[in-house]
């Protein structure tokens, strides 16, 4: 019995002490900036979607693209990616910004009230309650939804340097165009 532990116990050292050998090579292997893939090697400059070396910044362009120039209601609407997601914004937004509490031009269009004159997408119930309370604004925006452009980008024309092959879902056709938040938040919350 003493022996067979001391086999075990001498074999759990043996094999802690491979490991550790294999980790201290793979990290001084990362630590110079080479790795071993498949039987060949990968450097930093492999990685990531730049290409190139991350410690000088000298030769770096950034692509911002094109964004849209056409007025509010004269663009064309960009289809939601998944049910629920923010839209992206379709038109220009030049002199809009920044957009503060006492002071955001988005819902002079976007108010539901004002949406239904301008013909602009209105925002949707839930940007109208305090939704961890489930209190109605009655129609007010809620104070912790002021800054529209902490969820809604403009939408961009540019190169795409990695292939998005993401497929969003919806329940319905409405979905795609519509936020129907405060109906499924609490979806299957409290169900027999």
């Amino acid at each position: 019995m003493f022996k067979m532990r001391t086999t075990i116990v001498a074999l759990a050292a043996g094999a802690a002490i491979i490991l550790a050998v294999g980790v201290t090579r793979a990290a001084d292997e990362k630590e110079h900036g080479k790795e071993k893939k498949g039987g060949h090697e990968i450097t930093e400059e492999d990685l990531g979607i730049r290409k190139g070396t991350l410690y000088d910044e000298k030769n770096v362009t950034l692509e911002h693209g094109d964004y849209s120039h056409a007025s509010p209601g004269s663009s064309k609407k960009i289809e939601r990616t998944f049910e629920n997601s923010p839209p992206m914004i379709p038109h220009d937004i030049t002199g809009m910004l920044p957009i503060a509490v006492e002071g955001n031009l988005c819902m002079g269009c976007h108010m539901p009230d004002e949406a239904v004159r301008s013909g602009a997408t209105a925002i949707p119930r839930s940007h109208l309650m305090k939704l961890a309370k489930g209190e109605d604004l009655h129609g007010k925006l809620d104070h912790e939804r002021f800054n529209c452009m902490e969820c809604h980008v403009p939408q961009v024309e540019g190169a795409i340097p990695v292939e998005n092959t993401f497929k969003g879902g919806f329940k319905d056709k409405k979905s795609k165009s519509r936020s129907n938040l405060v109906d499924t938040l609490n979806e299957g919350v409290g169900a027999d």
